[in-house]
């Protein structure tokens, strides 16, 4: 997590109006457009760096769409005005979540993928704070609404998380099971998590307790991986991974 784009400015700017999403940077398919995909970056962050590197893996078939976070008081840094997709307090398992903010910023990123042609497949991924956006997203999906009740308009394909966390996961399981359309769909929603094992800013065990929330939940279409001495950032084998992951979930072909 980098704080470079919190700012010390004075508070007034962040009173309380309506947010607004930075930049979007979009990358291009190089090859034939099978697939878009929506990427959230971490705390403080924003889409530019992120949309370097996916530009130059070797998925010639995906759009990446790579937005921006509104700028804001984050709890977490002490009111700290900086990029984040929603305000977030201590993580832990009863810390209050910001459904406000993360309503706002899924339906942000529904609104990019509702424009994609029909015929091409369309998923979330991010880190870290990006990642538990994403999970948010997958939940939303599932239940086929947002926490505020309205529908939520997206058929996810592939929901990928580094290094993140699940927001929200109390009373999960209960509002899946109890609709069988709720249930099916997170059964069949493909969901990729990793964390790295020396995490020192998003603790390993909650990644793991993220994806044991998520399987209890019934979303059992989940592969967890964990990386070795890894910290809270992303190493070239893990993208290779995530790049494999989404060639064979999505149905790509490849760089052939």
């Amino acid at each position: 997590m980098s704080y470079s784009h919190c700012t010390m400015g004075s508070g007034s700017r962040t009173s309380r109006r309506t947010l607004e999403f930075g930049r979007t940077y979009v990358v291009r398919p190089k090859g034939k457009h099978q697939a878009t995909i929506v990427w959230l970056h971490g705390l403080g962050d924003n889409g530019s760096s992120w949309s370097q590197l996916l530009e130059s893996l070797p998925l010639p078939n995906i759009k990446w769409i790579c937005p921006t976070a509104p700028t804001r008081p984050v709890a977490l840094l002490g009111g700290f005005p900086c990029t984040a997709w929603f305000d977030a307090g201590e993580l832990s398992e009863d810390g209050p979540d910001d459904w406000e903010g993360l309503d706002a910023s899924t339906a942000h990123i529904a609104n990019f993928l509702s424009t994609e042609p029909p015929d091409v497949k369309v998923g979330i991924g991010g880190f870290s704070m990006g990642a538990a956006l994403a999970l948010y997203s997958a939940t939303a999906c599932a239940l086929g609404r947002y926490g505020n009740g309205n529908p939520y308009p997206i058929n996810l394909r592939a929901v990928v998380g580094l290094s993140g966390w699940l927001p929200g996961s109390r009373g999960l399981r209960n509002k899946i099971q109890a609709s069988h359309e709720a249930a099916r769909r997170a059964a069949s929603l493909p969901i990729l998590l990793s964390h790295g094992t020396c995490d020192d800013v998003v603790p390993y065990k909650f990644g793991e307790k993220s994806a044991h929330s998520l399987n209890i939940a019934g979303f059992w279409n989940l592969t967890f991986k964990n990386y070795e001495g890894i910290g809270h950032y992303t190493v070239p084998k893990e993208m290779d991974e995530v790049c494999n992951w989404l060639t064979a979930r999505l149905g790509l072909e490849g760089s052939r």
